[in-house]
């Protein structure tokens, strides 16, 4: 796939940077024995991922993807939730192999480089911050930085515009169906992650990878580092 066109990256975080699954399942198990609640498999939770915090909560309370629990029990239930995972952010979750390495490589083709989430902004950021690569990142997007999220255009939108390129010159890495459907909606390219939380077969994404290593050689391939360089 000719990837010449693309001027800047953006990056979903969970199952696509990080895997993040230990953690979110021991605070989704911590907030459901504070409730008297028997505690899921962490595969379990690894499903109910991808839609932000409110919606893993209510999932992983009524242990649904569908089913809403009622508004006391939920505010009580994200209370809790949110107080254990942000003192907890980082014990288990690590960057996939060759992210660390891939993202100083996609930066040497000066490429700006973005992260849109579905998480919170003040959970996404000292997250990025603990594993020390959100310098490596010109805009961290959370679920509730816009008025929309994944799978919304608008993050991707929005992030072409502040780096000051088109939609169609952006490229979506993610591992689930709101990334695709992101990307798919601005008209960028669609990239999915063989080792994300869904299986990459399934998500009809414009491009699949092993690694983020694997992209940046396919776009060296494609790029004069000089081409797209930005004051």
């Amino acid at each position: 796939m000719n990837l010449k066109h693309i001027k800047a990256i953006a990056f979903d975080l969970d199952g696509t940077l990080v895997d993040s699954i230990a953690d979110l399942a021991a605070s989704a198990n911590a907030m459901r024995e504070a409730m008297n609640l028997a505690p899921l498999p962490a595969e379990r939770v690894a499903s109910y991922v991808g839609d932000g915090v409110g919606s893993l909560v209510h999932r992983t309370l009524t242990d649904s993807m569908d089913q809403h629990s009622d508004e006391a029990t939920w505010t009580q239930g994200f209370n809790l939730f949110i107080r254990h995972y942000h003192e907890h952010l980082t014990v288990r979750t690590r960057m996939y192999p060759g992210v660390s390495d891939a993202l100083g490589l996609l930066r040497s083709l000066e490429l700006p480089l973005v992260v849109i989430t579905n998480k919170s902004q003040f959970l996404a950021m000292p997250l990025l911050q603990q594993l020390d690569i959100d310098t490596a990142f010109s805009l961290i997007l959370g679920g509730d930085s816009l008025p929309e999220k994944k799978p919304s255009a608008l993050p991707l939108l929005h992030a072409a515009a502040v780096l000051n390129v088109k939609p169609q010159e952006m490229l979506l890495v993610g591992d689930s169906e709101n990334d695709i459907a992101c990307a798919r909606k601005a008209g960028a390219v669609a990239v999915a992650v063989s080792y994300g939380y869904r299986d990459a077969t399934t998500l009809q994404a414009d491009l699949i990878v092993g690694s983020l290593v694997d992209l940046f050689a396919l776009l060296k391939q494609s790029h004069d580092p000089h081409v797209h360089r930005r004051d």
